[in-house]
């Protein structure tokens, strides 16, 4: 697992409508000054399950980054590796928790 403010990469849990997808992820985020935000996204390693729900519609999802809270992702169609773009806006998931981040002050 590797990660910093910026970039994470490493493993995560796609939430889907039926049921938990275990992936290898590669993610980076950015600030928006203007918007005040956060802008991050990125891509799954390869999964023929999730290329399939993608490819047939599937657009929404929550993702889990372990030690880090459910996020909602945007998911888009499947690269020619296989994998999945995934993107949101926010705190980007790899991001530690709230409550966790103030306790290490």
């Amino acid at each position: 697992m590797s990660t910093d403010e910026e970039e994470y990469r490493g493993p995560a849990t796609l939430q889907l409508d039926d049921g938990a997808v275990p992936v290898e992820i590669r993610m980076s985020a950015h600030f928006e000054p203007v918007e005040g935000r956060f802008r991050w996204a990125g891509r799954s390693g390869p999964h023929d399950v999730l290329r399939e729900r993608v490819g047939s519609g599937l657009r929404k999802a929550t993702i889990v980054v372990p030690g880090s809270p459910e996020t909602a992702v945007k998911l888009s169609d499947p690269d020619p590796w296989g994998g999945i773009r995934i993107s949101g806006t926010g705190t980007p998931p790899w991001f530690p928790a709230r409550q966790e981040a103030a306790d290490a002050r």
